[in-house]
């Protein structure tokens, strides 16, 4: 008797102990709420023209309807649709082309992480490398697919740019990595560089913009510009700003819409920014539920229209079940639209290198892994 009690605590302590060990980065994995910290950062956040009695807003409010009222159908189809919801085998990976162009290059990683080479510079977007997209490991929207490359394999990197705070777009275990693995600064809008010195960068590698401000990295010239989204990483929202982001070098320019609805301010970012070689749009994780804080891919092809874009590259789609459509239904769409308004896309696989002015035909490659 006295021997299985001993058994019993030794197992009780041991599941403490791994509870502990899962749980350890939690606080960190939360952030800190930016304007409790005071000082310059506060101070600047306050006089945004965004940011209204205590937190940032939209300038063009975001419908989402609230969890007690779910559009029709959402409990049938949580439930009945999950297969649907994932690839029907294993996701095709692509090795990114060694060396550098010289000219623009892009490698969409899986989900909204893109590798982007603009006249031999190489930008990160939202880099993401975890297994989940969660402050929890164990719990929480899991990869699909496999990376196509390790951070470690990765050219120099002389820019890491980060649209917002959400788990799937900031993520603690790759800026910690990114931090120990070169000297890139962290392009971010106004509030996030709390979260990345709370999580040991370099306060001199962040740099913080309110929209329609600019800095100058690597040579290339990058802006914050609108969207129409929100923050946050724990219980409170919009502590930190959201945006996207435009970036010019000499010859080339890129936009990144990172996450948002489409709204009609898109026309002004192409006019005052563009034309853009390449637009990074996102297509996935739309719903009934929030009509304005994540584009259709209808909706990502009539913004890139407006930002006066050469070549559409979707993203945020085919890496985390993130809402009820199928896998495959955002490429589909998309496609369906480009073909319609002569638009030209470009649907790489995870890992592949593509050039926006020479794009290879679209080949409807997921189209074999729908279930």
């Amino acid at each position: 008797m006295a021997r299985s009690r001993v058994v019993r605590r030794v197992l009780a302590g041991g599941a403490l102990l791994a509870a502990g060990w899962a749980l350890r980065n939690v606080p960190a994995e939360l952030g800190v709420r930016p304007l409790t910290a005071g000082g310059a950062r506060a101070e600047r956040m306050r006089a945004s023209a965004l940011f209204d009695g205590g937190v940032f807003v939209n300038p063009m409010p975001g419908r989402t309807l609230a969890p007690s009222k779910p559009p029709e159908g959402f409990w049938r189809d949580l439930f009945t649709q999950r297969e649907a919801r994932r690839p029907g085998g294993p996701v095709p990976l692509r090795a990114p082309t060694a060396g550098t162009s010289g000219e623009l290059r892009a490698v969409w990683m899986g989900h909204a992480t893109t590798l982007v080479e603009i006249e031999g510079r190489h930008v990160l977007f939202d880099p993401v490398w975890s297994r989940r997209v969660s402050p929890l490991q164990f719990f929480g929207p899991r990869r699909l697919h496999a990376l196509p490359v390790e951070l470690e394999e990765l050219p120099e990197i002389d820019a890491i740019v980060i649209s917002h705070d959400h788990y799937d777009h900031l993520d603690l275990a790759t800026v910690r990595a990114l931090t120990r693995l070169g000297d890139a600064p962290f392009l971010v809008p106004l509030g996030i560089g709390a979260h990345l010195e709370r999580w040991r960068v370099p306060p001199e590698r962040v740099i913080e913009l309110d929209w329609e401000e600019e800095a100058h990295v690597a040579g290339l010239r990058f802006t914050a510009t609108a969207a129409r989204h929100f923050s946050g990483r724990a219980f409170t929202r919009n502590d930190t700003l959201w945006g996207s982001w435009a970036v010019a070098g000499e010859r080339h320019r890129v936009f990144y819409a990172g996450d948002s609805g489409y709204f009609e301010g898109y026309a002004g970012i192409g006019a005052a920014h563009g034309p853009f070689d390449l637009t990074i749009m996102p297509i996935g994780a739309y719903s009934p539920a929030w009509p304005d804080i994540h584009m259709d891919p209808e909706e990502a092809v009539r913004a890139h229209l407006d930002l006066g874009g050469r070549t559409l590259l979707p993203v945020h789609w085919g890496t985390f079940t993130l809402a009820m459509h199928s896998w495959t239904e955002p490429p589909d769409r998309l496609w369906r639209e480009a073909k319609a308004r002569d638009v030209r896309i470009v649907v790489p696989r995870p890992g592949e290198t593509v050039d926006p002015h020479a794009a290879p035909p679209v080949d409807g490659w997921w189209q074999t892994l729908g279930t």
